[in-house]
């Protein structure tokens, strides 16, 4: 009777430990992209832009040029920057992004497959993955790391990761569904 009251706790321990670790994981997807760190007015050495104020969001909206026409999202390689542009090309959305260690070619992809959350190919838990590439059978799309995270990419390693922050990620996560086009620009 023993053997068997040891084997059943045991049952229950790793069943209690599996739980904790899948509530783990639901509280760190859905703790916000700022969680601990200090807001800008806490900051000592805030970043200040040269530029008056409102001219640097005003020339965030532009699009670059030869970025395309109607509902897309515009990725350029040179600015590291993304555009959701809605109806009417109205950039409903824009942000940086961390560039992957390999780049699109400029052109016009769509959305080819989407995953909610992965580990991404560097081994870092990822989530809203929107992939629309493959170069040199790299998979190239947008995500976001789990931690929050946006490191540079390790150039000594193929991976095809555009690192956005957790909010923007699910910006992207709602507005590129399969289909949707995709226009790298450098």
């Amino acid at each position: 009777m023993a053997s068997s009251s040891s084997g059943f706790v045991a049952g229950l321990t790793a069943a209690a430990i599996a739980a904790v670790g899948f509530l783990t994981y639901q509280a760190s997807a859905s703790a916000p992209d700022d969680l601990g760190k200090p807001s800008a007015s806490e900051t000592p050495a805030a970043k200040k832009s040269k530029a008056p104020a409102g001219k640097e969001k005003d020339d965030d909206l532009l699009l670059p040029k030869g970025s395309g026409t109607g509902e897309r999202v515009v990725y350029s390689l040179d600015e590291d920057r993304v555009w959701l542009v809605g109806a009417n090309e109205k950039v409903t959305r824009t942000f940086e992004v961390t560039p992957s260690a390999v780049d699109p070619t400029p052109a016009t992809y769509t959305v080819t497959s989407r995953s909610a959350a992965i580990t991404g190919s560097d081994g870092t838990p990822i989530e809203h993955v929107v992939r629309f590439a493959s170069i040199d059978g790299v998979v190239i799309g947008f995500s976001a790391a789990v931690d929050g995270s946006t490191p540079q990419p390790d150039p000594a390693v193929k991976t095809g990761g555009i690192r956005e922050s957790r909010k923007d990620g699910k910006a992207m996560w709602q507005f590129a569904g399969i289909g949707t086009k995709v226009v790298v620009v450098k």
